[in-house]
């Protein structure tokens, strides 16, 4: 069984919000709200695609922090 490390995925995302609030707020109602693509839309009042773009952005960000991190 694979661990989770939540505070790395916490420093993740303090480092995302940094960067982008919105690309983490999208995160975090997807992957931690279990919120759908069109729920999150609605909840930030965006459109699908610009939260399917902006979804795609927040896993390349946080991915790459991983990466570094090992």
């Amino acid at each position: 069984m694979q661990q989770i490390d939540l505070i790395a995925i916490d420093q993740a995302l303090q480092r995302l919000r940094a960067l982008d609030v919105r690309l983490e707020q999208v995160f975090e109602l997807r992957f931690f709200g279990g919120c759908t693509i069109e729920e999150t839309a609605e909840v930030l009042e965006l459109s699908t695609a610009t939260v399917e773009r902006d979804l795609r952005a927040a896993r390349a960000f946080v991915a790459a922090q991983f990466q570094e991190s090992v």
